[in-house]
């Protein structure tokens, strides 16, 4: 049975970089100048989600700004070990550039050591923790984007009651970081909430939430609040929610597309989302790749090209700009006609 979806992403130049025609000028070999190019290969959670086909949106523009061939694998179901294999294809292939949004980052450090002793750059997206990197790049700060979500939340349940938190996976790196702020946060500021269980995994998948959210209901019948990260998490809660005509009794705030979430926004099911866009990221991975590749000085005020000045922790290995959407009700619609998303 086959597992893995490959996707062929961007083999353009970038402008700002000779063009085909300036290099057939100057004499270079077209065997060279394919020779010359860089490739990069980014390995997300899961494919065929709207996520990562936003993410692919935008690691095909990044390929065409800076003349870098990138393609985008994935498993098709939520796996840490598929991950590591297609890593592993990756550095057989002797990739220039690794791009992965990592699953489980223990699983995978072992794997990364290997592509960073083969000489490939190891550019992570939702791995802040992940040994074997080269950077990370985050669009937002995890601590101040779990505390809005949970804020959010919150404020919808009239700071009292019962909640549960839903992430992808038990082991992704910034789900369960942007749980951790959440929850520290609502112990110091919520004395009459309480988180009702420890969270649940399935958030990335509509089905896996939606049936997390029917136990739910079931075995924890004072819960009043859900909190999702995931962009899915939301979603499978939302339909379930909706199902049922608990939208007046449960609040639910979340990571989520806007317009994947805009009908159950407007039905008064997902109270508020939160998000940062996918295409940037992906834009932004193939962007710091760029900067390593030309041996650029990564250091907080250097410019990401298309994205602004970043913060940056050298010790860490960790860039990250300010790039936070929030949206409801009144402003869903202005927000995916300034985003696409």
């Amino acid at each position: 049975m086959k597992t893995i979806i490959e996707m062929p992403i961007s083999r353009r130049r970038a402008a700002g970089i000779l063009g085909a025609g300036a290099l057939a000028a100057a004499g270079v070999p077209r065997l060279a100048r394919a020779a010359a190019e860089k490739n990069m290969t980014t390995v997300v959670k899961i494919q065929g989600v709207p996520w990562f086909n936003f993410l692919n949106e935008g690691l095909v523009e990044g390929g065409q700004k800076f003349g870098i061939n990138t393609s985008m694998v994935g498993p098709v179901n939520v796996d840490p070990a598929q991950q590591v294999r297609l890593v592993e294809d990756q550095i057989a292939k002797k990739v220039d550039v690794l791009g992965l949004v990592p699953l489980d980052v223990k699983v995978l450090a072992p794997v990364l050591a290997r592509a960073q002793q083969a000489g490939i750059i190891v550019i992570t997206q939702e791995g802040p923790n992940q040994d074997g990197r080269t950077w990370d790049v985050e669009l937002l700060d995890s601590t101040v984007f779990g505390e809005m979500q949970m804020k959010a939340l919150a404020g919808d349940m009239g700071e009292k009651g019962e909640y549960v938190i839903y992430v992808g996976t038990l082991t992704t790196p910034l789900h369960n970081k942007w749980a951790d702020a959440a929850i520290a946060y609502q112990l110091k500021n919520y004395p009459n909430m309480k988180l009702a269980t420890s969270r649940f995994p399935g958030a990335d998948e509509i089905d896996t939430s939606e049936q997390v959210t029917s136990q739910v209901i079931e075995a924890y019948p004072n819960v009043r609040g859900i909190l999702g990260f995931g962009s899915n998490g939301p979603i499978g809660a939302g339909n379930i929610i909706r199902q049922k005509h608990l939208q007046h009794k449960i609040s639910i705030v979340g990571t989520i597309i806007p317009s994947q979430g805009k009908p159950l926004i407007e039905a008064g099911v997902i109270r508020q989302g939160f998000l940062w866009s996918p295409k940037d990221a992906g834009y932004a991975m193939v962007a710091v790749a760029s900067l390593v590749l030309t041996g650029a000085k990564i250091e907080t005020g250097i410019e990401i090209p298309g994205m602004g000045k970043a913060t940056v922790d050298a010790p860490n290995k960790l860039i990250s700009v300010d790039r936070i959407l929030s949206f409801d009700k009144s402003n869903i619609n202005q927000i995916i006609a300034q985003t696409g998303l």
